[in-house]
């Protein structure tokens, strides 16, 4: 179902790294590994009921994609501000989408109220070991395809591609160092991962990030526990250092990056020279579902 992405060389000034490019998905995101994997391990009875799930818009489309290829009904709880491009492929897809307000608190609220009122197995996009699992499949194809990776960075949301990647990762080979990266804005992953115990942040404050994937207002339990035992450090990254990433990112059409995207990116270019990194660092490219006037405004 999730195609095998290739690793891409790339180099930016006098850095030269690898490129896990999950845009080349065919919902343009790396969502659709988990999703179609939490689906497809439903038993008939579940699935004839329907899923449901609730998403800003990747996982949306993860779970449109894959309930449609399997055949079961997909409703699908989004925020008001969700990305229009990212609602409207999650209605291509033919998921039936109710609207709700920006706090991911709330979407998952009437996610649930809705399971229990119609029977829906829930598709968490996140704290859900079967999401975890697909999404690491990631992290097992960046060793297979550069055993000696030395350092891997990944986008920190909700927490399920970083537990996911690192976990593989870690497993495989504990000596690969793995690292989050999160908007300033948004650093609800940063101040659990520092204080020991998850943090929650206000949905008007993850909101102010042009990272619409990455505005969770708290990783999730399971995540944490997975970033806990084998993440070696979230870092943070302004604004403008996104919006520089995703320039330099659209220079390609293969490795073009949303917001949320470019976010790692993002991390390893800004902090480049305060880490021993080599060119065997892999950074993962989570989406690039990017709206039009946004790409028209960074290549501006």
């Amino acid at each position: 179902m999730a195609a095998r992405t290739s690793l891409v060389p790339f180099s930016s000034s006098s850095n030269e790294f690898f490129l896990k490019p999950e845009n080349q998905q065919p919902i343009g995101s790396f969502k659709l590994r988990g999703a179609y994997n939490k689906i497809a391990s439903l038993a008939a009875a579940e699935r004839s009921r329907g899923v449901i799930s609730y998403s800003s818009g990747n996982h949306a489309q993860g779970v449109a994609y894959s309930a449609r290829a399997l055949g079961v009904k997909a409703v699908i709880v989004m925020p008001n501000n969700a990305p229009a491009n990212k609602r409207e492929a999650t209605a291509r897809l033919g998921a039936e989408i109710v609207v709700v307000g920006p706090g991911s608190d709330e979407r998952q609220a009437k996610a649930q109220q809705l399971a229990t009122q119609h029977g829906y197995a829930i598709i968490p996009p996140y704290n859900d070991e079967k999401i975890i699992a697909g999404q690491g499949t990631i992290g097992l194809e960046i060793l297979e395809d550069l055993p000696d990776t030395e350092a891997v960075f990944a986008p920190v949301g909700g927490g399920g591609l970083i537990s996911g990647v690192a976990t593989a990762v870690k497993l495989k080979n504990a000596r690969v160092k793995v690292v989050g990266v999160e908007p300033e804005l948004a650093a609800d992953a940063q101040a659990s991962f520092r204080s020991g115990k998850l943090a929650q942040l206000g949905a008007e404050d993850v909101s102010r990030t042009i990272a619409d994937g990455l505005r969770t207002q708290s990783i999730g339990a399971i995540n944490f526990e997975h970033i806990r035992s084998y993440v070696d450090d979230v870092i943070t990254v302004t604004e403008q250092e996104i919006r520089d990433a995703m320039k330099i990112l659209a220079r390609d059409s293969k490795t073009l990056a949303e917001p949320s995207g470019a976010v790692a990116t993002a991390g390893f270019l800004s902090r480049r020279q305060k880490l021993p990194l080599s060119k065997r660092t892999v950074i993962v490219i989570s989406g690039g579902n990017i709206e039009p006037q946004m790409l028209a405004e960074i290549q501006a």
